[in-house]
């Protein structure tokens, strides 16, 4: 910057800063969020994080460990009048990417849905029997 131009603004910068009475000053927090970064990928950092979080693969049973689950459940169907009280293991498949997780379920069994192959439960969580790895009776 030369010389001549280093004094150009001297007649007005010591004058008071201009406020519209029309048009009152923006506050800060809009001021701020005006220069924010531009979201030019709308839902990228969802679809980071959805991949970022971990599914398990559902594991086959042995068959001796199928055998035993059968064998439990039959003894359900007998005792369920009795209200019995279980913790029972099952794989639930995620909804949006393949596999899922081992979750476990402790209340008292309702009904067994041979037909539509479902365990009930008294809160009303319906397990399916093909994805059941574990009953424990309490």
């Amino acid at each position: 910057m030369s010389l001549k131009n280093t004094h150009r603004y001297d007649d007005i910068i010591h004058l008071p800063h201009h406020s519209s009475d029309a048009h009152p000053r923006m506050p800060l927090s809009d001021r701020a969020a005006q220069f924010s970064p531009f979201a030019a990928l709308t839902g990228h950092g969802a679809a980071i994080r959805e991949t970022e979080r971990l599914t398990d693969l559902q594991q086959l049973l042995a068959e001796d460990a199928a055998l035993a689950i059968d064998r439990k459940l039959r003894f359900l169907q007998e005792k369920l009048a009795e209200q019995p009280l279980v913790a029972v293991t099952y794989f639930l498949p995620d909804l949006r990417k393949e596999g899922g997780s081992y979750q476990t379920v402790r209340g008292t069994v309702r009904r067994l849905d041979p037909h539509r192959r479902l365990l009930v439960m008294e809160d009303s969580t319906q397990i399916p029997l093909d994805d059941i790895t574990d009953i424990e009776l309490l």
